[in-house]
């Protein structure tokens, strides 16, 4: 098991994305459902509001960190994190590696247009990929039961659930045991990005850590509030837990 490390209430595992995949790579040969969640500024504040929520994410059996303000967070307070382990990049790298192996995989979430997009290019990018099917992210309450139920028959090794947070989190909370898929992991807007529909930052902004911005850039009234107005938070949140770090130091 990781080294996992606490960061405003959220358990986070510190692991490089190599140390990940290997990690995933187990819980597939396992046959046994496990849960994987990323972390980023957004979904920690989330956490604080959300007990039930912040349960989610400590239950899981893999935490990454997407998002460089957390990794400076845990640096800042002592428990540095050894590497970023982003959605996408891991998403990227499990479409790879589940050609080569031939693992099956469930798609979940997004508009109709863009998850079928995505299935289509990925197979022209790795013909031998193996998917177990597709299903975009609007069904209504009554029909819940429907998708979950078709998901567990198609009986995939790995589904990508790309619906909204703490959404995506509490579905599979709730249906991941029935469901018995090795590997759950909930992508954001990962399907946008990998068909086109969303351009991802470039690289030097992603060092830096100002993805989010290049993100608010593209879609200024849908994140101003996120960005400027929630996730402000955070720094909140930070100041509080510095404050109990060295208050814990003196006494």
């Amino acid at each position: 098991m990781s080294e996992r490390i606490e960061i405003m209430g959220c358990l986070i595992d510190n692991l490089t994305m190599e140390e990940t995949l290997q990690t995933i790579e187990k819980f597939i040969h396992s046959g046994k459902p496990h849960q994987h969640v990323v972390v980023n500024v957004d979904k920690l504040v989330k956490a604080h509001h959300d007990p039930k929520l912040r349960r989610i994410i400590n239950e899981c059996d893999l935490i990454n960190v997407d998002g460089m303000p957390v990794v400076w967070a845990s640096r800042l307070l002592g428990k540095p994190l050894k590497e970023r382990v982003t959605g996408v990049d891991l998403f990227e790298r499990l479409m790879e590696r589940a050609a080569e192996k031939g693992w099956r995989i469930y798609f979940l979430g997004a508009r109709e247009e863009i998850v079928k997009g995505l299935t289509e290019k990925l197979a022209m990018e790795y013909p031998q990929i193996q998917i177990a099917g597709y299903r975009n992210g609007y069904w209504k309450p009554e029909d819940e039961q429907l998708v979950v139920e078709n998901i567990k028959a198609s009986k995939p090794d790995m589904l990508f659930i790309a619906i909204s947070s703490p959404k995506k989190e509490h579905f599979l909370g709730e249906y991941q045991k029935f469901m018995n898929v090795p590997f759950a992991m909930g992508v954001g807007g990962t399907f946008d990005v990998v068909v086109g529909h969303i351009k991802r930052a470039p690289k030097l902004l992603q060092d830096i850590g100002l993805e989010w911005f290049y993100r608010f850039w593209q879609e200024p009234g849908r994140m101003f509030k996120r960005y400027f107005i929630d996730d402000t938070y955070f720094l909140w949140l930070l100041a509080e837990e510095f404050i109990k770090m060295h208050r814990s130091r003196r006494d």
